[in-house]
């Protein structure tokens, strides 16, 4: 289980890998070479950790992971400051720009590639490579890491994989014998069938606000099966068959979905869930800790994204969030035993059985809960299958994901509200990522 998971997420990387082969910053390089200063052993530490996703389900995973940090450190404190998810990412623009970064944090793999090019991190290379746990860590993830940043280093050590996935309500499904979707036509079907007005009861729930960029597209590559996100400087986010996919998905708000969708985050998608008042989520398996604690085990259920046509399944590569020093740290050391300490078998366990995601520990994929799991199952169903596609977005473009969080999210709304087409919302997107690979290609391919 752990070569194939390490092999998927390898190959997700060998478009990054050879797009940045031989296209490194000497500056930004020469800065990554200099050595870290060395902690004093005996000093009395405080370390700033920074979580990107905060919330009453996660900050007390986080808090226990700490608390047995400082029983094994006595001499380090750690201070720990939960940011919510939809804003995690704005603050620490805000820090870095101000030069008051924390000493750790939980960064999305995502941010890499910019955080790196603002010299915000601190290269892991030698530390992880005199780790003598390294050769636990899923090798696929590690490679992906160094190869979507401008100087091939590594600034994150992955601690979780995740998959998006659909979450359906088997019992509504058994009640109106309605099928539990494989393809997409049956997913339509089911978003139909299981819509109920008169009880305040809908198919299907859309995230509009905040985030749901992320989730849109990777809808529509598992819809159209594409493999490539450019192509030859041309982007294929505004394909046929996304606009495809996109007019038939749009048309499901306020008739088969809340009207709320427009302007719904994360907390109110699941929320809409987990209190019954939507039979459908597309969300990941990271949810599953918010839908244990609301539901019965029998009342929700994982399953993976529809098939493509002609039956793939198609996931994005690259799927992981990572623990990041900040280069301005005062403490590299003590913030590298915090970070090695969070990806040890214990700590990954840990916070992976809480959260219901997948461990990048191998000795953890061995343990009884994951192959009881039947959510982390479907995510290896998915991963293993060897006809599954893996897309590769454009990580390593600085703006790839400013795009998503300002043109796509606004563009989504807009597109709900009636006041822009598909066509035009998906040249829109379309054109911002070819800009912005134009402007890399012009900075880093001289």
């Amino acid at each position: 289980m752990y070569k194939k998971l390490s092999k998927t997420l390898l190959a997700s990387s060998m478009a990054a890998a050879l797009l940045l082969a031989g296209c490194g910053g000497q500056d930004s390089a020469e800065k990554s070479n200099a050595a870290p200063k060395k902690d004093d052993p005996n000093e009395e530490v405080t370390l700033t950790f920074w979580d990107e996703n905060a919330g009453p389900q996660r900050t007390p995973i986080w808090e226990e992971l700490i608390k047995r940090f400082e029983e094994e450190n006595p001499n380090i404190d750690v201070e720990y400051v939960g940011l919510p998810k939809d804003s995690a990412k704005t603050k620490y623009d805000a820090a870095i720009a101000a030069n008051d970064t924390p000493d750790v944090g939980s960064v999305q793999t995502s941010w890499l590639p910019e955080f790196s090019l603002r010299d915000a991190l601190l290269p892991l290379d030698s530390y992880f490579e005199e780790w003598d746990q390294k050769d636990k860590i899923n090798a696929g993830a590690i490679d992906f890491n160094k190869d979507i940043v401008n100087d091939n280093k590594l600034y994150g050590i992955p601690y979780t994989q995740n998959l998006d996935i659909l979450w359906v309500r088997p019992d509504w499904f058994k009640e109106k014998g309605t099928k539990i979707p494989e393809t997409w036509d049956e997913f339509f079907t089911a978003v139909e069938e299981q819509t109920d007005k008169a009880n305040n009861r809908y198919g299907y729930t859309i995230r509009g606000g905040a985030g749901g960029s992320f989730q849109l597209q990777r809808l529509m590559y598992a819809y159209s099966g594409e493999e490539e996100y450019i192509k030859d400087g041309k982007s294929t986010i505004n394909s046929p068959e996304h606009a495809e996919f996109l007019k038939k998905y749009f048309a499901l708000y306020k008739e088969y979905t809340p009207k709320s969708d427009i302007t719904n985050g994360y907390k109110e998608m699941i929320a809409g869930f987990d209190t019954g008042a939507v039979a459908m989520v597309q969300h990941n398996i990271g949810s599953f800790g918010e839908h244990s604690e609301a539901l019965e085990p029998d009342q929700f259920q994982a399953i993976p994204l529809p098939k493509t046509p002609d039956g793939k399944y198609v996931a994005e590569g690259g799927n992981t969030i990572g623990v990041s020093i900040f280069k301005d740290t005062e403490h590299p050391d003590a913030a590298w035993k915090f970070t090695s300490f969070l990806n040890s078998k214990e700590s990954q366990s840990y916070w992976n059985q809480e959260v219901g995601q997948i461990p990048t520990n191998a000795d953890v994929l061995e343990e009884a809960w994951v192959k009881e799991s039947p959510h982390i199952q479907t995510a290896f169903k998915v991963y293993d299958d060897p006809n599954t596609i893996l897309y590769k977005p454009p990580f390593y473009l600085p703006e790839y994901r400013s795009i998503l969080d300002s043109t796509v999210d606004s563009g989504t709304q807009a597109v709900l509200s009636g006041k822009m087409s598909v066509e035009d919302f998906l040249d829109e997107w379309a054109s911002a990522v070819e800009e912005a690979q134009k402007k890399y290609d012009e900075h880093f391919k001289k």
